[in-house]
């Protein structure tokens, strides 16, 4: 890879997902706790992403980014990425009564992005690249514990109902406005798609 800095600009879904509150989650636990509960993290979120057939880009501190694709995930990208953010949501205990072991927010964006190659040499990695990345970025900084925010594409591409409550953002950076659609795991739509 480090000699073929290739890409191509393709249509596809991301989901990003961050733990709330882990500046305050590290302090009170410690160190070696808080890596604990990030290694937990990490392994939960890359079981959740393979199983609806996508593919985990990065982890960044508390922060997971995964990237739902045709030819990975099939013609349903952006279902398969919502299911796995309400699925991830599910199994970091979001929506239990004892409350979360991982407080997240989520969020679900579809639309073109650059794929492949950056960096140089032995630093060279594939990843993603565009607003459609940036955008979901926003969304889940955004989103509170327990939700997931799903852009209008996204949830039409999803096949999510287009009668369920809609509202609109103003995320840092974008000069528009972005609408989107809340989902928790105590209201998520049932089939997707």
């Amino acid at each position: 890879m480090a000699d073929h800095h290739g890409g191509a600009e393709i249509e596809c879904s991301f989901l990003f997902a961050d733990i709330r509150g882990s500046t305050t989650l590290a302090e009170r636990m410690g160190t070696a706790a808080f890596h604990v509960l990030l290694d937990r993290f990490y392994s939960t979120a890359s079981s959740v992403v393979f199983e609806h057939d996508g593919s985990v880009d990065k982890f960044v501190g508390d922060e997971m980014v995964a990237i739902f694709f045709p030819l990975l995930s099939g013609e349903r990208h952006a279902a398969r990425a919502v299911e796995a953010a309400l699925a991830l949501l599910r199994a970091t205990g979001n929506g239990e009564p004892d409350g979360p072991w991982a407080p997240l927010g989520a969020g679900v964006h579809t639309g073109p992005a650059w794929v492949g190659a950056v960096g140089e040499g032995s630093h060279t990695e594939l990843t993603a690249l565009g607003d459609t990345v940036n955008t979901t970025a926003r969304l889940a900084s955004a989103a509170a514990a327990g939700e997931v925010l799903v852009t209008i594409d996204a949830a039409s591409a999803a096949g999510l109902d287009p009668e369920l409550e809609r509202r609109s953002l103003e995320l840092k950076g974008k000069q528009l406005t972005t609408e989107v659609i809340s989902l928790n795991v105590s209201l998520a739509p049932s089939p997707i798609g």
